[in-house]
């Protein structure tokens, strides 16, 4: 028998004519619901930038010249992100009025960033970065461009008494707002400035505050100590540090945390209210 008689000998199965239709339909099914599920993936991404994008007033300014070199994660001005790691380097470049924070590990640019914190204090208007699971810190060379930036008055590092862990703080101009934007593959941290939309009013703001002094252990101990109360160092106009809680309108809301404070069983060092212009520095 040759091929062609076996070929057309073969038996064709009676529900031949179903099965064909049935894949058929499962082809037409399948190609629907990749359909459904590329709408749903862009309505989450859409859904996902006004997200990321929650806690920052001015989303177009923020979102603005996005870089093209890896892929966004988030956008706010205070919060956290990043991944655990541990012995990662930080470096930094500056870009007109955006500071790049980049990561290394084993001389290799990190996937993501590590995991890090952003926080946003007054008197004086201030960023404070925090970083964990970093062994090594360029400082001099992060000073250098985050003074490069011309909307940044000041900055400075504060001591952490965690070797894998790095804290600096930028002290900002006036009416200048900001957006922290994290990026993976590769792993990096985009500080932007921009001119705020409307200029704020200076006002008062009362803070429990420590002493002055030097920067060093000593405050460093202190800062610890009174970390869950939001508490945060600040440089003097002298130059020195204190270490400051609150934040409020008025004294006697300070004036209350005083005396909580006081009442704990680990107070010892001796604290007082003070007051300043939320656009300045304390005595």
């Amino acid at each position: 028998m040759t091929g062609k008689e076996r070929y057309d000998n073969i038996e064709i199965p009676a529900r031949l004519s179903e099965v064909i239709q049935q894949a058929q339909l499962r082809g037409r099914m399948e190609k629907r619901r990749r359909n459904v599920v590329r709408r749903s993936s862009l309505a989450a991404a859409c859904a996902a930038a006004i997200m990321i994008t929650v806690n920052v007033p001015n989303v177009a300014m923020a979102l603005s010249d996005v870089p093209v070199i890896g892929s966004i994660v988030k956008v706010l001005q205070i919060g956290s992100g990043g991944q655990r790691t541990d012995n990662v380097s930080i470096t930094t470049n500056v870009e007109e009025n955006k500071l790049n924070i980049n990561f290394s590990l084993n001389g290799e640019q990190t996937s993501t960033a590590p995991a890090y914190t952003v926080d946003y204090k007054t008197a004086p208007n201030r960023l404070i970065f925090s970083f964990y699971g970093v062994r090594n810190l360029d400082y001099e060379k992060l000073e250098k461009d985050m003074r490069a930036l011309s909307n940044v008055k000041d900055v400075y590092n504060n001591i952490i008494l965690d070797d894998s862990a790095f804290r600096f703080v930028v002290e900002l101009k006036e009416n200048i707002d900001y957006s922290v934007s994290e990026y993976q593959q590769p792993g990096y941290i985009q500080l932007k400035l921009f001119g705020a939309t409307e200029a704020k009013k200076p006002h008062e703001v009362y803070y429990v505050r420590s002493q002055a002094m030097e920067q060093g252990e000593s405050i460093a101990i202190l800062e610890e100590q009174y970390s869950a109360d939001d508490s945060s160092i600040i440089k003097t106009k002298q130059g020195k540090f204190i270490l400051a809680m609150g934040g409020f309108n008025t004294r006697e809301e300070a004036e209350a945390l005083l005396k909580q404070l006081s009442e704990r069983e680990d107070y010892f060092e001796p604290l007082h209210v003070d007051h300043w212009m939320s656009n300045a520095s304390p005595e």
